[in-house]
């Protein structure tokens, strides 16, 4: 898992889960607490209720998002941009900030004029989105949406068929289009994946979004930090039976539970009450991590074979290895080319697999019977393989 600074805040693995408060200048926002469009009152608002809460990240909206309402142009959102920049200058307290916005125009001059972050709303629609964050060494989240600057979110409304092909546009699900979404286009060094929960479009269902957050691990495969937005979300209030201005007990289990299984970043209204619940989900987060002499080696969390089969695809290599019969996966990083050369021969010798990731980590994996014997075996080597040792000896016994 790749960590991202974003504007001098480290997010990912083996950092804190990270908040995100939101704070809109934009009169057709649903959420009337978070809009202003005065700056001194937008600074003492983000001071008191988004920094002083615990808020990392101010998120900065220049346009409401909602589908209901006409889609700005970039020069509409130029001309309130200067409201966005006001507010940070007036405010005292520190945080990182985002601006959300589709257009690279945009970001561009936000990231000129002292925003730190992108919130890509549209995945990278625009196609100078991703050159403008990296000329800026710019973190950008970026939500899974189609190439349309018109339609953020709307998965499922991409011509699959033509971009990826019929027969897996036929079988594909769901999720597995928010994946494949988030993967258009390409992702920079600073990518932050968000994968677009919400109603996007007419056809998103709220089965759509269960489906997304019970399948959240997957988007580890990505090997990017990833945010999430299920603040008072509706799939959420279904479960409970609960309206909007009482969602927040649900919205609460499910940050701890998203954090869990893997989000970095929560982007939330309800600050101080959200970062208690990411704190707890953080706590009793099992994701082991062993680091010696410069290599590094986790554990894959495998509850599923569906991530290791992601992460197979991605190195172009069969994802049936990721069969019922692995147990087992451990992710590498850090190895000499001799050390790598030894792990794979000793692996392959005793039935396990070694595969070399686009991310140049290795992914180490088999049955526990095989883990257990390339242990074993490993017991006897020195260098960057004792580390490796080391963490597998937790594993088998």
């Amino acid at each position: 898992m790749n960590s991202v600074d974003a504007g001098g805040l480290e997010i990912g693995d083996g950092h804190p889960p990270r908040i995100m408060g939101v704070l809109n200048v934009s009169e057709e926002s649903p959420y009337n607490p978070s809009v202003f469009d005065d700056p001194a009152d937008a600074a003492r608002y983000v001071d008191r209720e988004l920094i002083g809460e615990g808020a990392d990240i101010v998120d900065i909206g220049l346009e409401s998002a909602n589908k209901r309402f006409d889609v700005l142009t970039a020069e509409a959102e130029l001309e309130r941009l200067h409201v966005a920049l006001e507010t940070i200058d007036r405010v005292s307290g520190e945080a990182v900030f985002s601006i959300e916005t589709r257009y690279a125009g945009v970001a561009d001059e936000a990231l000129s004029s002292g925003f730190d972050v992108v919130n890509d709303i549209c995945g990278f629609a625009d196609p100078e989105m991703p050159t403008v964050c990296e000329d800026h060494d710019a973190a950008v989240v970026k939500m899974a949406s189609p190439p349309d600057l018109e339609r953020p979110g709307a998965v499922e409304e991409t011509d699959w068929a033509a971009r990826k092909s019929p027969e897996w546009a036929e079988s594909a699900e769901y999720v597995d289009m928010v994946y494949e979404a988030l993967k258009q286009n390409g992702l920079t060094e600073k990518t932050i994946v968000d994968p677009a929960f919400g109603g996007w479009s007419e056809s998103q269902t709220l089965e759509n979004d269960r489906d997304t957050f019970h399948r959240l691990r997957e988007f580890r495969a990505l090997g990017k930090p990833i945010l999430v937005s299920i603040n008072r979300k509706n799939f959420l209030g279904e479960i409970a039976g609960r309206e909007t201005d009482e969602r927040l007990p649900v919205s609460l289990a499910a940050t701890s539970m998203a954090v869990e299984r893997g989000a970095h970043v929560i982007r939330t209204h309800d600050v101080a009450e959200t970062r208690d619940a990411a704190l707890i989900g953080a706590a009793f987060t099992d994701r082991e991590r062993y680091s010696a002499d410069g290599v590094d080696v986790s554990r894959l969390e495998a509850g599923s074979t569906r991530e290791l089969r992601a992460r197979l695809a991605d190195a172009d290599v069969d994802p049936e290895l990721a069969g019922d019969w692995v147990h087992q996966a451990f992710v590498v990083e850090g190895l000499s080319e001799a050390d790598r050369t030894r792990l794979e021969a000793v692996a392959t010798e005793h039935g396990a697999v070694c595969v070399e990731l686009p991310t140049n980590e290795i992914l180490l994996l088999g049955s526990d019977s095989a883990i257990s014997i390339v242990w074993r075996r490993l017991e006897r080597e020195r260098g960057g393989l004792s580390t490796i040792r080391d963490a597998l000896a937790e594993s088998v016994r």
